[in-house]
Formats: C-alpha cells, structure tokens, sequence
C-alpha cells in the first residue's frame, strides 16, 4: 500500500489531492508568441487525467529576450491569457492544482531564440553552452525584470493559475545573481550572500504586493551548483531562509547548472532520489513544504521519501512523461501497467537543445495527446510480427488496440531483441523494464507471443495473414580486418549477451555507445580494457549527461581509450593500431568487434515473393535508436 504519496496537502486554501508533482519542463509545443496551443493545452490534460496532483507548467518567459526556447510558454502581454485560461480550465476538471513556472533565461539563451539582441545576465560572463557574451545588467533593469516578474505573476492569475513557481535555479537569472560562480556584481546587486539573494527576495516581495496573499508563491532552487565556484548548500539554506520570510510558500530543491547539466537532470547512471537528503535538511530548516526532485521513478520509493518525512512532494518530471497515467496506476497497485523512465535524457532533452518538441523514447504518444486515442479498424487484420525487440513489441501493442488480431513470433527465448543487451552495462538496468512492460501490456491486451520459434516464409504458406511485419532487427557487421576471423574475436553483444567470456586484456574495436559502454562494463569487472575508435570522439551519439558520466566511468575504470586509431592487424595475442601513421603492438587476449550493424531482413522478399503483404519495421529496415523503432512501430498500427 501506497499510504503517504496520496494523502492530499492544504496550500493556500487549494487542496492538493495527492503528493506526486509534475515539474517544469520545456516541451517547445507553444507557438512562438508564447500562447498555448491545442498541442500544448492537451499535453498537460494528459496529465491531469493521469492523476498528477500538483503540475507545473513549463518556463513562462516574462519577456522575449528572457526566453530561453523558441516555443515557450510566453505571459510577457495581456493577449498571451486568452489561449492560456482554456489550459488551466481544462487540468482543473480532472482535479489537478497547477502553477506557472516563470523565468528569465539570463545568458542561457541565443540567438536562434532571441534573435539579433545581446543576452543578459548579473555579471558579462559567457555561458558554458554559448556563443554570445552577455551584457551586465544595469541597476534600473534589473528593477524593470522584477516588475516584469510581478505582471507575468499577475497575469497567470488571470489565467486562472493557482500560483506560480518563481524558477531560482540551474543558472538561469535568478540562479544567476544568487550565485558567485555568475554574479560579480560589486553593486547592492553583488557581494555577499544576501546581496546577491536581493534580486530573487525583491521578485517575491513584488508578486505577493501583485497578486495577494491567496495565490501560492512556489521557488525552484538549486541546492548546491556543484561545480567550481558555484553556490554551496550553506549558501543556499541562507537564501532559503530570506525567501520564506519574503513569501514564498513552497521550495522546490533541484541541483545544478548548466555547466553540471548531469545534475540539473540525472541520466541512469545517477542513483534514485539523489536529492532528497537535500530536502530533508531544508524541511529542517522551514515551516513551509518542500518538494525534492532527481530520478524516482518509482511508486514505492516516491512513497518512503513521503513516510519518512524527507520531502512534502515528489517531482517525478520524465517519467510524467514516459507515462502521464503513473498516479492513476500506482494508485490502483497496477505498478506492471506503469511503463518506467529510463532516464536516458535523449528525446526531453537532446531534442529540446536542438530547439525542437520533445518526445519520449519509450512513449510515442507524448506531444500527441492532441490527435486522440489510435483509431480503431474499420477492417481489423489478422497480424503477425516476426521479432520481439521494442519496434515489433510496440506495433504488437498499438496493432492490438486498434483491434487487429496480433501473433507475434521470436526466435529467441527471451524478448527485447538488442535492447536487452543495453540494459547490461552499469546504471543501465532500468532499461530491461521497458520490455517487461510491453510483455506485460502484450498480455493485458491477449496477444500470444511464441518465444523460442524461429519463423521462415514457408511457415506462413498454410496461414491466413492478412499483413506480416518483419521486425527482426540487425546483426553485427564484421569488418575486413587481417586476423577477424580467430577464434578469440568475438562480437560485443555476445558478453553482453552471457554467451562468451572475456579475458583479462580484452581489446575492443569501435568506440561508439556500444563499444564504449561494452568497456564500462568490462573495466567495472577489472579487466584490463583498450577501448579503439578511429574517429575522433567516444560515443558521440549518446545524450548530453549520460555520455559525461559513461567518459567518466571509462577514465576511472582506467579504460585506455584510444582515438583516431585504426586497427591494422589482430594477431592471437595482441593487436596491431595504427595512431599517426605509427604502428603499436597491444596486449588482448580477448578481441571484442562493436563496429555496428546491418539490417537483417531476409525474410522480407522470401514474403514478398510468396505474395504476403510485408511491412518493415525498426533496424531490419533502417538502423536507428530506439526513439526510431518504437515510433516506427506506433506509426505502423496508426497507418494499417
């Protein structure tokens, strides 16, 4: 039983029905003059209905130059409300209470966004990511912004909101001036701790004279910066303080800046509820509720940080959207219904730094709440899907609720395909889920899946499908190298996979995410890894925070990671690489190939030639991430 994570909170007169928060997250889904669109409005109803009690609406820009996204939520005008009160019309039928995260980018922006203007910030100093330097901030400015701030606060109440969430954190403006890592102001602006919290007070102070005391005043904050020169957590318990006796009514406690974007938004490395000895100690410190944040994505830890009082609420952003409906199932013990957050980073955040809508690896559906529910068939088929890995599993899954009758066959004993060899390496085990769920959900919806059968074309000769999906996947490629076929070359997926062993020397060729990750591995299990890529970087497909924290694994498991090296020759007990033009003999007792994958689709025009109508799905039809597959497989079932 779930007995603390669903009591409900009384807030300034709201009552919160349970405990469990959607955070702010940029989603691009807004147009670009701030107002919500069917899109936007729709993505956070999802939520709603799901049972989220508390959500908070992505970064409310407070004027264009402080947008730090293309497509953000805007309240900088009055004709930004209209759109926005059918947003906060439409969350509360389902119950939910929901603020309005409002900010200033500060120099965390460019010009792709703000366009010709200079970005401003406490002090000209460069942000890690930027290109533009920014410009410091006069004094009348800054008392400019806090107005600014009030009517953006003002203005969501407008809208209907029940508060907003002022963001102080992750270096954008507010963080900014709070921090001597950005802040090297020597006005009252600057200096020492209360000076630099002046700012963020004074922006407090101005929304409560704005908007009364009925409407909640929530502020994220990062609890240490960790990075050099940032904000400590004693610097932070300081502010906090000044913050609560100015009006704020909720502290949001999250962690980082962009030059530690790994913290501001943990990937799977990072172990659950990082944060939450954060919060306890601020809970120690206030008499208003905390919130912690940072990878719980589970019901029964959520619920223990609850009942041993670490935090009032729990912000569980990504996997809100890995499934909107997580409240709903974990309240009804339906836990194996809950699709699990990988913390993979790819489609919420690699994709939002190009300036695009996010997505979800795993949730094809996220962004299109909008478009409704997956149609069901005029004329449902009967289907078979040839391969278990995520691509056929989720065409399986949205086949079956379109009402098709779906078969699916796999040649192994166990699901998942290559996905399942990716949940190996360390920090990666939450990746087995996502095929546990879709298993599950298989079985929920009464789809046979026949493991262990090995399918050819003629073995549909006497069937009677109207439609064959060929979801078989890749197979390694072999590259043309003197020595590659002895027997101690093996492929990387084979450890992964339990079937070889590797020596205590092993070489591996090909430093992308699966060699690179292959070596992690290894180096965890003290062998003595060479790790070779000829390119020039190691996994540079990989997400922004993951990838830091696998190259750090690599560095301190000691891996010898070579770059822009290419291997000559495999002799049976070393290998030949050439690294500018030099021949080097190393040591390896084992050789592991990671240098890709092909297409294995075979089947295809054995099927096609019998007559069968054939869909290709996934890597058998193009080798991709798994954003790639389970969209091509969600795609599918929508076409069919």
């Amino acid at each position: 039983m779930l007995n603390s994570i669903f009591n409900s909170f009384e807030l300034k007169g709201k009552t919160i029905k349970n405990r469990l928060v959607v955070p702010a997250m940029v989603a691009n889904y807004c147009n670009e003059d701030g107002t919500a669109t069917e899109r936007y409005i729709a993505y956070h109803e999802e939520k709603a209905r799901g049972g989220w009690g508390l959500i908070i609406t992505e970064d409310y820009a407070i004027c264009p130059l402080g947008r730090g996204f293309k497509n953000v939520a805007g309240l900088w005008n009055d004709e930004q409300i209209e759109s926005h009160k059918e947003l906060t019309k439409r969350v509360k039928v389902h119950g939910s209470t929901i603020l309005a995260q409002i900010y200033h980018a500060g120099r965390q922006t460019n010009s792709a966004v703000i366009g010709a203007e200079i970005p401003v910030a406490p002090s000209a100093i460069m942000c890690p990511f930027g290109t533009t330097l920014p410009r410091a901030l006069e004094t009348f400015e800054i008392k400019e912004i806090i107005e600014q701030f009030a009517m953006t606060a003002y203005r969501a109440k407008q809208c209907g909101f029940d508060g907003i969430e002022v963001h102080g954190a992750h270096g954008y403006l507010v963080a900014g001036f709070m921090s001597l890592y950005s802040n090297k102001r020597t006005d009252d602006y600057g200096g020492n701790v209360i000076k630099r919290a002046r700012f963020a007070v004074e922006i407090v102070e101005a929304i409560r004279k704005k908007c009364g005391d009925d409407f909640i005043i929530g502020f994220r904050i990062s609890a240490d910066e960790f990075i050099e020169g940032g904000r400590s957590f004693e610097e932070t318990k300081v502010i906090i303080s000044m913050l609560e006796k100015a009006g704020v009514d909720l502290i949001h406690v999250s962690a980082g800046v962009y030059g530690s974007a790994d913290t501001i938004v943990p990937p799977y490395y990072t172990k659950p509820g990082w944060l939450a000895d954060f919060a306890a100690e601020v809970k120690e410190l206030v008499n208003i509720p905390v919130i912690t944040v940072g990878r719980v994505n589970d019901p029964s830890i959520a619920d223990n940080i609850i009942k041993t009082g670490k935090a009032d609420f729990i912000a569980m952003g990504r996997p809100s959207l890995t499934d909107p409906a997580f409240p709903n199932k974990a309240q009804a013990g339906k836990f194996e219904q809950i699709r699990t957050c990988i913390a993979c980073n790819y489609g919420c955040l690699g994709i939002l730094f190009a300036n695009e809508p996010i997505k979800c690896v795993l949730n094809p559906e996220l962004g299109n709440e909008y478009l409704g529910d997956i149609k069901k068939a005029d004329n449902p088929k009967k289907v078979a899907v040839i391969g278990s890995g995520p691509a056929g599993l989720e065409a399986a899954i949205y086949l079956s609720k379109a009402d098709h009758n779906v078969t699916v066959f796999e040649k192994s004993k166990n699901p998942g395909g290559q996905w399942s060899l990716a949940a190996v390496p360390p920090g990666k085990g939450d990746l087995a889920a996502f095929i546990q769920w879709q298993i599950s959900e298989l079985s929920r919806l009464g789809v046979h899946v026949h493991l262990g059968t090995e399918v050819t074309a003629g073995y549909f000769d006497d069937k009677d499908f109207d439609e064959i999906i060929v979801a078989t996947g890749a197979t390694p490629i072999k590259p043309s190298i003197k020595g590659v076929d002895l027997p101690h070359v093996v492929f990387a997926n084979d450890v992964l996979a339990g079937t070889v062993a590797a020596g205590m020397t092993p070489l591996i060729v090909g430093g992308g995410q699966v060699g690179a990750e292959t070596a992690a591995h290894l180096g965890m299990n003290l062998r003595s890894v060479t790790l070779v890529e000829m390119g020039s970087a190691i996994a540079p497909e990989e997400a922004l925070a993951p990838r830091w924290h696998l190259l750090r694994n690599l560095d301190e498991r000691k891996v010898n990671v070579m770059t822009n090296a290419i291997v000559k020759e495999i002799n049976e007990n070393s290998v030949v690489v050439e690294v500018n033009g030099e021949e080097i003999t190393i040591p390896a007792d084992t050789v592991l190939l990671a240098t890709g994958s092909t297409p294995e689709n075979a089947l295809v025009d054995q099927l096609q030639n019998k007559g069968f109508s054939v869909k290709v799905i996934g890597d058998a039809e193009k080798i991709g991430n798994v954003l790639d597959a389970v969209e091509a497989g969600y795609n599918l079932a929508k076409e069919l």
